[in-house]
């Protein structure tokens, strides 16, 4: 089982690590990983306006520089917490019982990758209806192909 930190749930964090991630795509899957970068910081004081009275646009207004104010940060992004992951199993790939094995299979396997991730990652592993006749030493196969090619 996954545990309950490493579990990526609300839709916006979904939505965030879908727009803003990098993607890597294999037959069975696709995973879109939104990684911490060192330099979020630094260029978001470089692009924060400074006023004449040399308060930033930051401290005048709660928005961040982002376009998103500072209690709408949602927990996929990216900081020095857990990595988190969540899982989109459409209907496309079979009935109730099929996406719940498949579901079962990648919750398991990235359970075991967890370490590999940098701190405060988070990733969405998207099954495509391949996965519904995969095993799971395939689906292992392309989630480790994926991941690298999107953490390299």
């Amino acid at each position: 089982m996954l545990p309950a930190a490493n579990r990526l749930t609300r839709s916006q964090d979904f939505g965030l690590v879908v727009r803003r991630g990098r993607r890597a795509g294999r037959s069975r899957l696709v995973v879109h990983v939104l990684t911490p970068t060192p330099s979020d910081g630094a260029s978001a004081q470089r692009r924060a306006p400074t006023a004449p009275d040399g308060a930033s646009a930051e401290q005048r207004t709660p928005t961040a520089s982002n376009g998103a104010s500072a209690e709408q940060r949602t927990s996929a992004q990216p900081t020095l917490d857990p990595s988190k992951v969540g899982f989109v199993v459409s209907k496309a790939v079979g009935n109730s019982v099929v996406r719940h094995r498949v579901s079962r299979k990648l919750r398991h396997l990235v359970r075991d990758r967890l370490a590999v991730l940098p701190p405060g990652t988070s990733v969405v592993v998207r099954a495509l209806a391949p996965s519904a006749d995969a095993d799971s030493a395939e689906l292992g196969r392309d989630l480790d192909a994926a991941l690298h090619k999107v953490l390299r």
